[in-house]
């Protein structure tokens, strides 16, 4: 020990200090290293403060070192590193906020009791500071984890909510951080601050990695401060503060991308919002919002139950079913025949049940519901009944209709071969009126036929309506290969580039694992017109990509372009996936072997 501590050429070391033998010894050392640290002004104070950084991460329940002073330490050396420039400026200084706050957050993210010690300590102050904006935003990144952690628990929260700045400054960063990594750090690579070079990729990645990982990191400073907001919305005291039209209009598009697809983000925040009458007021008077809340429903984003929720909560409370539903209702019934999702197992027939309660206290009430929302839902309890009376239907009967409706579909292939698209559309509804509910495999194949001749008939909007049924009815759900491509399409035909990406990344991912010759991928490759739609919408949904237009376009290794490939020629991208969907559908619309085992209820259940 005294041989190692003699080579060392920093007294007190805290790794010598790590290899005491003795426990007790190391324990009064690492006591006495936690209480001297701040005061000191030697050189090298980053390498323990990395060193615990490391330890915090691996192991973030371990008590020892919140025992011995650990918190106590941090906040002192963040109020250091604000309030001596100097110092900070010094050595590799610069480094220490950053990582006194990021241990914070790791050592509270797990146990209250340790959350409670970071508060007695003093850690919330210096936390505030830095969600200020005092240093820079990788300090606020690390800052709004801590303070998202610290305000999880019931027994911490208010001691975050006393600062009430807090609610302010995360709902300002949530809205403003991707402009903010953008136009600091991602635009122009001559202007990168060095230490956040290192942090971002510890020194060994080019202008490229730095680029990724400044997205990665823009995704979370965005999804950290809408956890912490998450946090105060559960308290109706603070939804007015929150529950502001122009936030509330951008929450749905807070998404994450790619880059953090395990965060609920914008509709997870609206999901806690539409808990409470409260926030339901404030979320049914934005249209936009509501809108956005259909798309993600109607969708196979991961999220997607939860926009569902919020949808069905909004249709149940009588203070705010009249002001969405002749929006709503459509989406709501084009998921009727979803089973499970997420949280649900009989979904369906909980939106059956929600809609008809809508009708009643439309009919006891002043309020009033368009005729034509009124009608599809008349429609829709109508096959409801008839799926009920099927089950007491003779088998003759049943095969009698399933017959007719084959004879109508194969009439509807030949027009659609033919170049008929708007007969054939009609041959597909009215083989759909005849087709047996219970007969879900060929209702499946109609939908899909019905929506590729929406999308020839440049009507995206029914065209998505029938895909999304046709997916619902799949099983397993919202994994039909053909009808997810031409969802896909008729998102991108309005302009939905998030969603008509997932859809297309889905599509990409059946193909893959399909027997179907026409679908599967030969020898690996993506089909190009798949590959093209991807692409596109990578472009289109990139993180950075308002902050990007915002601010004069990427000024890094060239411009936007290089960074997602050329630029597809749009015309020749529509021809081509018109042709191949023209083709696609009549391999569909041939295949009749769907039809056979259609006598039987099929279970439906999507992997969450």
């Amino acid at each position: 020990m005294d041989k190692i501590q003699s080579d060392c050429p920093y007294p007190g070391c805290f790794f010598c200090v790590m290899k005491e033998a003795n426990p007790s010894k190391r324990r009064a050392s690492v006591l006495k290293f936690f209480r001297e640290l701040p005061s000191q002004d030697d050189d090298g104070q980053v390498l323990p403060i990395s060193g615990l950084w490391n330890t915090a991460m691996a192991h973030p329940n371990d008590p020892e070192f919140i025992n011995l002073g650990i918190f106590e330490c941090m906040a002192a050396l963040i109020w250091k590193g604000l309030k001596n420039r100097r110092w900070l400026a010094h050595d590799q200084n610069i480094y220490i906020p950053y990582y006194a706050a990021h241990i914070i957050g790791s050592y509270t993210m797990n146990v209250e009791e340790f959350a409670e010690r970071a508060v007695r300590a003093g850690v919330i102050p210096p936390l505030v500071e830095l969600l200020r904006g005092r240093l820079t935003w990788v300090e606020q990144r690390v800052a709004v984890r801590a303070l998202g952690h610290l305000a999880t628990y019931p027994s911490t929260f208010p001691a975050v909510a006393e600062h009430g700045e807090v609610l302010e400054l995360a709902i300002q960063l949530a809205s403003s951080s991707l402009e903010i990594v953008y136009s600091h750090f991602y635009q122009f690579v001559d202007r990168r601050l060095g230490y956040h070079c290192d942090l971002l990729t510890r020194g060994m990645g080019g202008v490229e990695m730095e680029s990724r990982k400044a997205e990665e990191w823009a995704s979370q400073l965005q999804c950290w401060s809408l956890q912490l907001i998450n946090c105060f919305a559960f308290k109706p005291e603070f939804l007015h503060d929150i529950c502001k039209a122009d936030f509330l209009n951008k929450l749905p598009g807070m998404w994450g991308g790619l880059v953090n697809e395990n965060s609920p983000a914008g509709v997870g925040l609206l999901r806690t919002i539409c808990q409470n009458k409260v926030g339901r007021g404030h979320v049914a008077n934005i249209p936009g919002t509501i809108d956005a809340l259909c798309n993600i429903a109607r969708s196979s984003d991961d999220w997607q139950y939860m926009a569902v929720d919020c949808l069905i909560w909004l249709v149940q409370d009588a203070n705010t079913c009249h002001m969405v539903i002749d929006k709503v209702a459509p989406t709501l019934i084009d998921l009727t025949n979803i089973s499970t999702l997420g949280d649900y197992k009989r979904l369906g027939d909980t939106i059956v049940t929600v809609l008809q309660e809508c009708m009643q206290q439309s009919g006891n009430s002043r309020s009033t519901i368009r005729t034509q929302t009124k009608s599809e839902i008349d429609e829709l309890l109508r096959s409801k009944q008839s799926l009920k009376l099927e089950k007491s239907m003779p088998r003759e009967d049943l095969h009698i209709k399933q017959a007719a409706a084959l004879v109508v579909k194969l009439e509807g292939n030949s027009l659609f071969s033919s170049g008929n698209i708007a007969g054939a559309a009609e041959k597909y509804s009215e083989a759909l009126a005849l087709c047996p509910m219970k007969s879900k495999k060929e209702r499946v194949v109609l939908y899909s036929n019905r929506a590729q001749c929406y999308l020839l008939l440049q009507q995206p909007l029914a065209a998505i309506s029938d895909a999304t049924r046709a997916l619902c009815l799949h099983s397993p759900v919202n994994r039909h290969a053909k009808s997810l491509w031409r969802r896909a399409q008729a998102y991108d035909m309005l302009g939905f580039a998030k969603e008509s990406l997932l859809d297309a990344i889905l599509f990409i991912n059946e193909c893959s694992q399909s027997n179907d010759p026409d679908l599967s991928l030969k020898q690996n490759k993506v089909p190009d017109y798949a590959e093209r739609l991807v692409k596109k919408q990578m472009r289109a949904a990139w993180l950075f990509r308002e902050a990007s237009l915002k601010h004069g376009g990427v000024h890094c290794e060239g411009d936007a372009s290089d960074a997602f490939g050329q630029e597809a020629d749009d015309s020749e991208w529509e021809t081509a996936s018109e042709s191949d969907a023209e083709n696609d559908v009549r391999g569909e619309g041939d295949d009749e072997t769907e039809w056979k085992n259609d006598g039987h209820q099929e279970d439906f259940c999507e992997k969450s």
